[in-house]
């Protein structure tokens, strides 16, 4: 499949990829803004601007947002992380234009009305009370303030009672004004359409937005120091979360510490943190790593829950796990059958079209070029025992780890 990427001069990027085999067009804009990219005052604003784009533009109100492509059996959605904002869409390829004219009036022409700040405020100080009840959940973002202490990367995509109970319409205005840059703004399109017919509907008003270049740049993250927490909860578990810093976007190690984590705790059943925890001792339901890269930095977890009682067995185990890795190179066999199954797990994610569209926005903004997926497996390939060993032995050392442990009250 080819791979078209067209630069408007504006600095706006158009990326697309035609499958005729699949009835569906997925489209949406990524944007290199997220919740790092805000004041310490503006906590939250990132993911309150993707709520506040479905509740009215210059034209639409937020009925006619929502109905818009709802009713045509297709998807409207958005999403916030740390370093980005997405706004995307899933239709039935007659549908491209509609979906296409649409995702570009919310990113483009959200008007924030007044009284819809004043409900979707309510709206999202709910939703960070149910966050708040699902430990399992928060504890994630209190392990990111443990480790990314005083910087942006530790706060809360949603952000705090406080900052999400001022904001006032002309804060969207100006986050928006000082963090957009129409150079890392990507619009996607994957599916059953041609590149000719992708750009003749998005192009021109693409072409009409103004070139923009911000002078903000984003504060990197510095002197991490590793640290131990306890925090009492209303829990019937104790949780733990172990975590550090890692590889950033840029460095050559990630795809390599990529195929370590899924060695460790990935997402199938037979990561060596499943079977020694799960399914050898029986400690916990569920366990597992994670990686994941910024811009400048990265971030590896595990996460856990378990009885009190077998709390400090389990955590033995883990660190015996990462010590394993630190001390002894796989085998051919073993390091074999890891590519293999990293791979294909690769394979398949590229099967699920709307995240590709995603992956590829994101790709573009990151490294201002997309690889191919068979490039991607020929670095796994070459990844040898040797430096899995070595990446083992920087990011699983047991004195750069920080630990928060949720205990029942």
């Amino acid at each position: 499949m080819h791979l078209n990427i067209k630069e408007l001069p504006n600095g706006i990027r158009i990326v697309h990829q035609e499958v005729t085999y699949t009835r569906l067009v997925h489209c949406g804009f990524i944007l290199n803004i997220g919740s790092r990219d805000e004041d310490k005052e503006q906590e939250g604003l990132a993911h309150f601007w993707e709520h506040m784009a479905f509740k009215g533009t210059h034209k639409r109100k937020t009925f006619h947002i929502i109905n818009r492509l709802e009713s045509l059996g297709g998807e409207l959605n958005a999403y916030t992380t740390k370093e980005k904002v997405c706004f995307y869409a899933s239709v039935l390829r007659d549908h491209y234009p509609k979906a296409a004219e649409l995702l570009y009036d919310i990113t483009f022409n959200s008007t924030f009305p007044e009284k819809q700040i004043e409900k979707e405020r309510q709206v999202i100080l709910e939703e960070m009370a149910m966050y708040r009840d699902s430990p399992d959940d928060s504890i994630q973002d209190d392990l990111d303030a443990l480790v990314f202490e005083h910087h942006a990367l530790g706060r809360n995509i949603l952000g705090t009672e406080e900052t999400v109970g001022r904001f006032q319409q002309e804060d969207f205005f100006d986050f928006i004004s000082t963090r957009l840059d129409t150079s890392q703004l990507v619009f996607s399109v994957v599916g059953n359409i041609s590149f000719e017919k992708a750009l003749k509907i998005i192009e021109g008003p693409l072409r009409e937005i103004p070139n923009k270049r911000t002078l903000y740049v984003r504060s990197g993250f510095h002197d991490y120091q590793p640290k131990f927490k306890t925090v009492q909860r209303d829990v019937t578990q104790s949780l733990c979360a172990i975590g550090r810093p890692a590889y950033s976007l840029h460095d050559p190690n990630r795809f390599k510490l990529y195929l370590l984590n899924n060695i460790l705790g990935g997402p199938s059943m037979n990561s060596r943190l499943n079977l020694s925890l799960r399914e050898n001792y029986g400690y916990v339901y569920s366990i597992e790593s994670s990686y994941q890269p910024f811009s400048d930095t990265g971030f590896f977890g595990i996460y856990f829950g378990t009885e009190e009682k077998t709390l400090k067995k389990s955590q033995a185990i883990v660190q015996r796990e990462m010590e394993k890795l630190r001390s002894k190179k796989l085998g051919s066999n073993q390091l074999h059958s890891a590519k293999e199954q990293a791979i294909g797990q690769m394979a398949m994610a590229e099967e699920n079209y709307a995240a590709l569209m995603l992956v590829y926005g994101k790709s573009l903004i990151d490294h201002n070029k997309i690889d191919s997926l068979d490039r991607i497996f020929e670095q796994i390939r070459a990844t040898t025992s040797e430096q899995l060993l070595e990446i083992a032995q920087d990011i699983f050392h047991p004195d750069q780890l920080s630990y928060l442990i949720y205990t029942p009250n």
